[in-house]
């Protein structure tokens, strides 16, 4: 694999403003991703391709249309109910993966991040675009797995396109946090196994995706509420299948849009620390 190449300002005298530091940052992913998107393909396309075929048509041919199936789901096919919770949970898993060791590896081994940081792009420019570039890529893998879910029956409506859009907004949500966290890690060590074990792992099996929150023990669901992928799953589902209410989706997009400003400005502060040692 071809080692990447960093895209710096051109000479013109003066430092980009913010917002071209930020674009700099991102021009210098899409040419790494132009030529090696191969490899992260099956992350951000095959993997929840498979979660669709495993989950949504081996189990949801199990799943049938009972009389208690039909109670969890509202009377919906479970195929188009489990859709559009998977795009929301792809795209918290993808934030996770892109987050944490491509992180570190931009600080400690690839040292990307320093040789951005020599240049006239400031350190929270870096984390910004770093952000806004794993925003992009899962936009783009949210499209393709919109496509595929079309194809196999698990859209209803255009309703679809909101969803994906609320995925768009759940993902960077997770990416955030998890990228101002893994700015803090200097050795791999057991923080991100430790991470993907109790936090993305329990997140992706207990936010809603694969069955109702209210079919869990009543002591774990408070638990759930906190979790940024079932705010993202509510509304994702209530857009595809026209079921949302105003006032719970807008707590739910407080919510989402809270962590992203957070997590956002924790990514321009450490990122900043760490690059001006």
């Amino acid at each position: 694999m071809a080692a990447p190449t960093v895209s710096v300002a051109r000479s013109t005298g003066r430092a980009p403003t913010a917002l071209g530091g930020v674009g700099r940052v991102v021009e210098h992913h899409w040419r790494w991703y132009r030529r090696n998107w191969r490899a992260t393909a099956v992350s951000s396309i095959l993997q929840p391709l498979l979660f669709l075929l495993a989950f949504g048509v081996g189990f949801g041919a199990l799943v049938g249309s009972g009389p208690q199936a039909a109670a969890a789901t509202g009377g919906t096919p479970y195929l188009v109910w489990l859709a559009p919770a998977l795009l929301a949970m792809s795209a918290a898993q993808s934030a996770a993966f892109d987050s944490t060791y491509p992180i570190l590896s931009g600080f400690k081994w690839q040292r990307i991040y320093l040789a951005m940081s020599a240049g006239p792009i400031t350190g929270a420019q870096v984390g910004l675009g770093v952000l806004t570039w794993t925003g992009v890529k899962m936009f783009g893998s949210g499209a393709v797995y919109v496509v595929v879910i079309a194809i196999f029956g698990g859209v209803q409506g255009p309703g679809i396109v909101v969803s994906l859009l609320a995925a768009l907004l759940t993902g960077l949500a997770v990416a955030s946090l998890i990228t101002a966290f893994a700015a803090t890690v200097e050795n791999e060590g057991n923080a991100f196994s430790a991470l993907f074990r109790f936090v993305v792992i329990p997140m992706t099996l207990f936010s809603g995706t694969f069955f109702p929150v209210d079919r869990l023990p009543e002591w774990v669901q408070p638990v759930v509420w906190v979790s940024p992928l079932w705010h993202g799953t509510e509304v994702a589902r209530g857009a595809a299948l026209g079921t949302w209410r105003l006032l719970p989706t807008l707590g739910h997009l407080a919510v989402l849009v809270g962590l992203l400003v957070v997590g956002s400005v924790l990514v321009a502060r450490l990122f900043t620390r760490r690059l001006a040692r």
